[in-house]
């Protein structure tokens, strides 16, 4: 048995989508009946348009992005006025190029991704840094003499590419390992080359692909392995951790248009609201993101919840709210760090359009006072039983 902290509430009040569709009507009936007697009330003011709003996630529906299915499946959006469409990727889609180019109003990406994106001319703003900390490991096996970054240096190390290495690089760096000395092997979203043999330390989430090795059987026992099986090197720890996962909006209408930014910031309050659903009920949450298509079982799934609750949990100035030292840390990594090929993420300080706390610190204002935890100030642990293949 796996046992891991999540974050809960007792006083939140639980509010199923259903229930607020159903109430919903009965008001949109009411408002009707209102109207007809009145004469004068008009019929789409009294149906209580919605706005329509586009999100564009990183991948496809799972744990990570569960506050934003919990904000959708509980109401909080319509309750915000918000018509939310969630459109996920499986790699087919890069967020910020959708954001930019105006197909969605919303999206969810790492930050130095987007550091990129933006040097290149995406004019997007980030508008809410949901991860506090980064989630991004290295693991190898426990007797493989690989306890550091510092051990790389001859060792096939595994990584995903596409903007997801720039953790490993920036880590040798902090530890002094000359990248050269290093085999980077490209490895695919899952942990099959490493359990192979094929690779000696495998990137992995904390939250998807390091559960995938824990409900897997070994072998040699017959059992699933366990933590102890493992040397795991965790990137917040080794110098070279980066902002992740952050709410993207479109700058230029930050700036201009006045309903852009009351959306931003109705937006933001369900999100939050969302989030604080999914960490006080992650049993719920997992429920919610296999209804909505993820392909994992619910051992899997709230394991993945629980994971990344505690990379949003505790906020101590409230979630959302972007932290300037951890922003600069990023920023600074971006500019200082070189992969294998010599090139960096970005070659220049980015804007200062780049980020802002002014629509997330006015959401977390206008939701003070509804018995909400907003900063994540006590942890609760739950007990999570992983099960083969995560079923």
């Amino acid at each position: 048995m796996i046992h891991l902290t999540i974050l809960r509430r007792g006083t939140m009040k639980h509010s199923r989508r259903r229930l607020t569709t159903l109430a919903a009507v009965g008001l949109t009936a009411a408002l009707s009946l209102t109207a007809c007697a009145g004469g004068g009330t008009d019929s789409a003011e009294a149906e209580g348009d919605l706005t329509p709003v586009k999100l564009q996630l990183q991948w496809l529906p799972q744990g990570q992005f569960a506050g934003y299915y919990t904000a959708l499946e509980q109401g909080y959006f319509e309750e915000e006025g918000l018509e939310v469409e969630i459109i996920p990727s499986g790699g087919d889609i890069v967020p910020q190029d959708a954001l930019a180019n105006g197909e969605v109003d919303y999206a969810i990406a790492w930050v130095p991704k987007v550091l990129g994106s933006i040097e290149a001319g995406a004019n997007i703003t980030n508008v809410a840094q949901i991860f506090q900390r980064s989630g991004t490991l290295q693991v190898a096996w426990a007797d493989s003499g690989i306890e550091s970054v510092a051990d790389f240096p001859g060792k096939r190390i595994g990584s995903w590419g596409f903007g997801n290495e720039w953790e490993i690089f920036a880590s040798m760096a902090a530890q002094g390992v000359d990248a050269s000395t290093v085999e980077i092997i490209t490895q695919d979203f899952n942990m099959n080359a490493f359990l192979q043999g094929d690779i000696d330390a495998a990137q992995a989430m904390t939250y998807n692909e390091y559960a995938q090795l824990l409900e897997t059987v070994n072998p040699d026992t017959g059992e699933l392995y366990q933590p102890s099986d493992f040397t795991v090197i965790d990137y917040n720890e080794e110098g070279g951790s980066m902002l992740q996962d952050a709410v993207w909006a479109d700058t230029e209408r930050l700036e201009s248009d006045e309903e852009y930014q009351e959306t931003t910031v109705a937006f933001l309050k369900a999100v939050v609201k969302g989030w604080i659903h999914a960490a006080e009920d992650p049993e719920a949450a997992a429920d919610t993101t296999i209804a909505e298509g993820s392909g994992w079982g619910y051992s899997h799934e709230l394991w993945m919840v629980n994971e990344t609750n505690k990379l949003i949990w505790p906020s101590e100035n409230g979630i959302g709210v972007i932290d300037e030292a951890a922003w600069d840390q990023t920023v600074s990594l971006a500019l200082e760090t070189v992969n294998e090929t010599g090139a960096a993420i970005i070659t220049e300080e980015p804007p200062a359009s780049a980020w802002t706390n002014e629509w997330i610190q006015q959401a977390l204002d206008e939701l003070e006072g509804e018995d909400l935890d907003l900063t994540g100030e006590g942890f609760e642990p739950i007990e999570v039983e992983l099960t083969e293949g995560g079923q």
